[in-house]
């Protein structure tokens, strides 16, 4: 069987250079699906995680449209928009359009919020092709009349599960409304819910669907370990998983921004250079922590699942679920951070009885049973009421005064609301209503779990610089 190449998949010899130039020589299945049918002027559906080779399926088509009925960029009206959930992927989409296209006339810039906007503002003033863009900071700017959208003829939303997920739900639809009718639109998904599936009813023409299923970038490429391990000892155990020298690039994942902060500060303690990375950092704080990860001075960084999609760094070895995530297609996207660019990877997972409800979750989406490659938990008895998941980063709770089976009083202790001896519940006291010397009523430790949840967004400065050639790494 011959193999399938960009050029005949009908990529103009300009991109193919630049592909060449980024040692892209074999087009991926989901660039293979879509890449056709967009040069067609289809709208297109794609079902993809990220790692496939959507952004390319999507850039290289609408890079050579534009080049091919050139124009010069009108002050604040791009033609193409794209819509991307975080800043991170703002970013990394802006990239690759001035990759590809630096053989080409167009120019572009990228919008999103946690920074300045003049120079976004001026960047479309002077006039761009390409816009790449968060929801809110677009949403500002169109309420400012600094942009227009009147002229444009081609839309992409990407991740547009999670861009609905974060809430964008209002500010997608407040952009579309200022759409010609007369365009292309592209839509790229990992996951097809209702609310994504009514979305592309009323943005897509007719779409042509392609789809590359999670089960193959899920088990074919990750070695998936689970580790069941109480909660309080997941720090410790992180630790020591990280004593292992094989482990030179790994992403911990945590549920909540707090924990993400405990997890960094317990790691650097022990010696572990380590940075975190969620919606409460600022933008400079962001792109240092990726920065450092990327180039190899830092070996480990702590996420939230802000980070679970859209970030490409090569050559992560480890993904570690400190907490497992309460969306099962959320799993599939942290472990995804690893096996790119058709290498292997290894995920482990650390598991307490409180997230086995999150396990059975993952298997049935997987479709793959996880085998336990250790056991520090006793079994959850068959039938017992799940307990409700700490986030870490609030205290676990601490030993109990009387080690006694779950729900047994101590001796002598009466059942709650029964006095004793007429005498008020908290002991024995003294004359005249005092407690003997030294004898104190024990409390209870623990803490109520607050999970904190961000506003997602940012990645680099702003781009906006014509797409020419450029000696540009891969």
């Amino acid at each position: 069987m011959t193999e399938t190449t960009f050029a005949g998949l009908g990529i103009a010899e300009a991109l193919l250079r630049a592909l060449t130039a980024r040692n892209h020589t074999t087009p991926t299945p989901i660039q293979q699906k879509a890449i056709p049918p967009a040069l067609e002027g289809r709208d297109i559906i794609g079902l993809a995680q990220t790692g496939t080779g959507k952004t390319a399926a999507f850039a290289l088509p609408i890079l050579q449209a534009l080049a091919a009925s050139p124009a010069k960029p009108m002050s604040q009206a791009p033609r193409a928009l794209i819509l991307a959930p975080t800043r991170e992927l703002a970013a990394q989409i802006s990239e690759s359009f001035r990759a590809y296209g630096r053989d080409l006339p167009l120019r572009h810039t990228v919008i999103f919020g946690g920074v300045g906007q003049r120079p976004q503002a001026d960047a479309l003033r002077r006039g761009v092709d390409i816009v790449v863009a968060t929801p809110g900071r677009l949403k500002d700017l169109l309420q400012q009349r600094l942009v227009r959208l009147d002229q444009v003829t081609h839309l992409v939303l990407d991740e547009a599960d999670r861009m609905l997920d974060m809430g964008f739900i209002h500010d997608v639809r407040t952009i579309i409304r200022l759409l010609p009718k007369n365009r292309q639109s592209m839509m790229f998904s990992a996951t097809m819910p209702k609310t994504v599936a009514e979305l592309a009813g009323g943005l897509l023409q007719n779409p042509v669907r392609v789809e590359v299923t999670p089960e193959v970038i899920t088990v074919d490429k990750i070695e998936q370990r689970i580790l069941f391990t109480p909660a309080a000892d997941k720090r410790n155990t992180l630790v020591r998983l990280l004593g292992d020298a094989t482990m030179t690039r790994v992403i911990v994942f945590t549920r909540t921004k707090h924990g993400a902060d405990r997890v960094t500060q317990h790691l650097e303690k022990a010696g572990i250079m380590a940075a975190a990375i969620h919606g409460n950092k600022t933008q400079g704080a962001r792109v240092k922590a990726l920065d450092g990860f990327r180039s190899g001075r830092m070996r480990v960084l702590v996420a939230t699942d802000i980070a679970a999609r859209g970030i490409d760094v090569r050559e992560v070895s480890h993904v570690i679920n400190f907490e497992l995530p309460n969306e099962p297609e959320s799993y599939v996207h942290r472990i995804g951070r690893t096996a790119r660019a058709g290498a292997s990877g290894i995920a482990i997972s650390l598991v307490d009885n409180a997230e086995r409800g999150f396990l059975r979750d993952i298997e049935r989406l997987t479709r793959r049973k996880l085998t336990p490659t250790g056991t520090q938990l006793q079994p959850q008895a068959e039938g017992a009421a799940p307990q409700a998941p700490r986030s870490e980063g609030h205290r676990a709770e601490g030993p109990r005064n009387d080690a006694r089976p779950q729900g047994q009083r101590p001796q002598g202790q009466r059942p709650h609301g029964q006095k004793a001896h007429g005498h008020k519940p908290g002991g024995h006291k003294g004359p005249h209503g005092q407690r003997p010397a030294g004898q104190h009523q024990a409390k209870p430790q623990g803490g109520n779990p607050n999970q904190g949840h961000g506003h997602q967004g940012g990645n680099d400065r702003p781009a906006h610089e014509p797409v020419r050639p450029a000696a540009r790494a891969a």
